[in-house]
Formats: C-alpha cells, structure tokens, sequence
C-alpha cells in the first residue's frame, strides 16, 4: 500500500512538472487556433473551441461578462493531456446576444448543446465566478454528463444578503449602467498588479451588452439557483482570499460537496486563474490526476 501511494504521488508530481512547462510559453495566439465552431440553442449560436479528440473533455466556463479568452493560460496546458473545450456563454464574446432571460439554466442548457455538438458524453466543468452557479445548474440537470466540477472563486452560496445584491444590481438598469459596472468592476480589479491585464479585463467585461449584464446578475440573484443539493462528484475549490468570503466558507463548501478540495490563495485577485496560471495549472491538473480524470 505504501508503494502504491509513493507511485501515485510521483506520477502527481511528473504531471505538474509537464504542465509547469506548458504553462511558462502559454499565449494569447494558441487560444485562437482552434477551428470556430457554434452549437445552437432555441435557435441562438453558442462559439465555442475545441482542442484534441475523445468523448470525455475539459470544459471552460467564464464568468459574469467575461469571454473564453479569459481561460487563455490554461488551454495550451491541457489540450496535449484531454480534449479541452472553451466556450463563450451566450450573450458573452463571440455567441449571439438574443433580448433574453440570462438565467444560469439558460446558461447551463447552452453548456449541453455544445457538448453534443462537440460529440462529448462527460466533462469536468471548470467554472470561473457566475461560472460557478452555471456548472452547478449543470450538475443539476445532468449528472450523467458530470465528472467532476472545479471552482474558481465561486460561489456555492449568495456572497451577499438580498438587499445587498439590489443595491449592487439596481445601478446597472440605468442610463449610467457604464459608469456603474465600471466601479463594480474596478472593485474586482483593485488586486491585480499588472495595469496591462487591469485594463484588458476591464475593457473585455465593459463590452457585453447592458441588458445582458444585468439580466445575468438577475440570473444570479435568483433563490432558485442557491438550494444545497448534495454534490456528489469531485470537487475542487480555489478560492481568493478576501474579506468577502464568510468564515465558515470551507465549511459550508464541504457540506455541500463532500468530495471536495479546498484552497484558498492569498495575494491574488477574483481573476486568479489570470494572475497565476502556472500555479493554477498545477493545482488543477494534480487534482484531474489525484481522481483519475487525467491522461498519464
């Protein structure tokens, strides 16, 4: 037994230090060489990438106003290990922007057409911020088709009570919705040290749409999103620290998923992922290998 676990420990470590090469000559360019590809739903064109082949793939999920690019460090890492897919969720990048309602099963039902217009049976689904709550409505309506499921800074509960969240939202309907989201933002931001990815961030989120911002917070906001369903596959949570996050956060998380992998990170950002994608990398493959989800 002992052996064993030596084994399995060292084949953990090799993963890491493959994907700490990958990682250190990651760029922008690599995330667009992938053919363009659209899945439909109720008609709307869902953009998406994907990178290898295989029934079985890695998929992407950004955040509240954000696009696939943000997840540019990870893609070169991992596509040489698993299929990878990345997708721009609709009303976000390069998916079409219908006058809808931006729920997160809205969101999560576009996650499924692109799985079978990618030919994919079952994803660990990567979920960045309202990435979260998206891949676990996922989970939710198919669990068939859910490995496991990865948190990055997300949240598995409201962050905020419901007058907070109305008071946060109620900006964003009006006619300074860009100077409103731009605070909102800016606050998400204030952590992050390079003024380059500062402004990159900044300018990608103020690009959505107004009715699509602000339909997805509504999204968000919804109590039909927060009840606390088991989560019965793997886990793996990394979370910022931040005066924010309740004290029992990690507690909670467990009690909701009790397969689960917890860190938090000091000295980085919401946009983690971004700031630290060699660190990141690691951590996510080591737990891909650590459950099996991992090509040796």
């Amino acid at each position: 037994m002992k052996s064993k676990r030596i084994t399995v420990a060292a084949v953990v470590a090799l993963t890491v230090l493959s994907f700490r090469a990958a990682s250190a000559g990651t760029t922008s360019a690599r995330v667009a060489d992938a053919p363009s590809r659209f899945a439909k739903i109720d008609g709307v064109r869902v953009y998406y990438k994907s990178y290898g082949t295989g029934r079985d793939a890695l998929v992407f999920v950004h955040g509240w106003t954000c696009n696939m690019d943000f997840w540019r460090g990870q893609i070169p890492a991992f596509e040489s290990r698993t299929r990878v897919i990345a997708i721009d969720l609709p009303g976000h990048g390069q998916s079409d922007k219908p006058h809808v309602d931006y729920t997160m099963d809205y969101f999560a039902r576009s996650i499924e057409a692109v799985l079978r217009d990618a030919g994919v049976d079952r994803a660990v689904l990567v979920g960045h911020s309202m990435g979260t709550p998206v891949i676990r409505q996922f989970y939710r309506k198919y669990p068939n088709k859910t490995l496991a499921l990865v948190v990055v800074d997300g949240p598995l509960r409201p962050f905020f009570d419901e007058a907070t969240i109305a008071k946060l939202i109620e900006p964003l309907r009006g006619p300074n919705y860009k100077e409103a989201a731009s605070q909102i933002v800016g606050g998400m931001l204030a952590p992050v040290s390079s003024p380059a990815l500062r402004e990159e961030i900044k300018s990608a989120m103020l690009s959505t749409p107004q009715y699509v911002a602000v339909s997805a917070m509504d999204g968000m906001a919804s109590k039909a999103i927060w009840t606390n369903e088991k989560i019965n596959v793997p886990v793996l949570a990394i979370m910022a620290k931040s005066p924010f996050l309740p004290a029992d956060n990690e507690q909670f998380y467990r009690s909701v998923a009790p397969n689960l992998e917890y860190h938090m990170w000091e000295g980085v950002s919401h946009f983690l992922m971004m700031e630290k994608p060699t660190e990141f990398n690691e951590a996510l493959a080591a737990f891909l290998m650590k459950n099996g989800l991992l090509k040796k």
